[in-house]
């Protein structure tokens, strides 16, 4: 095994998909299962200005989202359909270049347009590898839509989460309206938020790398391999 080699499983654990489904030894899968469903609404980006974004607006748009989420996870489709309706749901609900960016911070503007270029498709590769891979883990999920509340970065909805055999989940996503369509820009999950978590595995992976980004790139090329 290489140098390189190493540095790739030492790091697994601090990479974008491992920090869902391996998300800290001290929280129990239950709670990883339910971050990572948070997750297959989005992620995390900048924050956005309140006033932009009326509270019914942001609450419907989860109402709907959630609706949309059981009928896949819940539903009689092959596996192979429902993680083609999964990806449809990223792809229409997440801005995954502001997630990206988001999660590299200062070390995408150090990054050449190539490297930019490159991180950008694979960070989207592992986020739909990540979430789709685990869609047999929802079966039987509700989501039931409950207050919201207006934030200094969005508008949280709170929802409570209920799978079969496990205690309900309360899960808050925080939403945001630019360009006129909402999106949901974090989800935090018992309390512990996915884009912070996200952002700071990232930077703790590319300190130990000294700053190397494409250190970050071809680990995440190796997790969309699937390694």
């Amino acid at each position: 095994m290489t140098r390189d080699d190493k540095i790739m499983t030492q790091d697994h654990r601090k990479m974008p998909g491992a920090a869902f489904m391996d998300h800290h030894a001290n929280i129990s899968r239950r709670r990883t299962l339910t971050a990572a469903l948070g997750l297959t609404a989005s992620l995390l980006a900048p924050p956005m200005a309140l006033a932009e974004m009326p509270i019914d607006k942001a609450t419907s748009f989860i109402d709907a989202l959630g609706r949309g989420l059981m009928e896949t996870i819940n539903g009689t489709e092959t596996a192979p359909a429902k993680t083609a309706s999964l990806e449809k749901i990223i792809e229409t609900n997440v801005d995954t270049a502001s997630v990206a960016r988001f999660c590299i911070g200062r070390f995408w503007r150090i990054a050449t347009a190539d490297q930019q270029k490159d991180y950008m498709a694979l960070f989207h590769q592992v986020l739909v590898k990540n979430i789709t891979g685990r869609v047999g883990d929802y079966q039987g999920v509700l989501i039931a839509t409950n207050r919201a509340a207006a934030r200094e970065d969005g508008i949280a909805v709170t929802t409570t989460v209920t799978r079969p055999n496990n205690a309900p989940n309360r899960v808050d996503w925080l939403v945001t309206d630019e360009g006129g369509k909402p999106q949901v820009i974090d989800v935090i999950a018992e309390g512990t938020s996915l884009r912070l978590t996200q952002r700071n595995d990232y930077l703790a992976f590319l300190s130990r790398n000294n700053g190397n980004v494409q250190t970050l790139i071809d680990a995440l090329r190796q997790q969309a391999k699937g390694g």
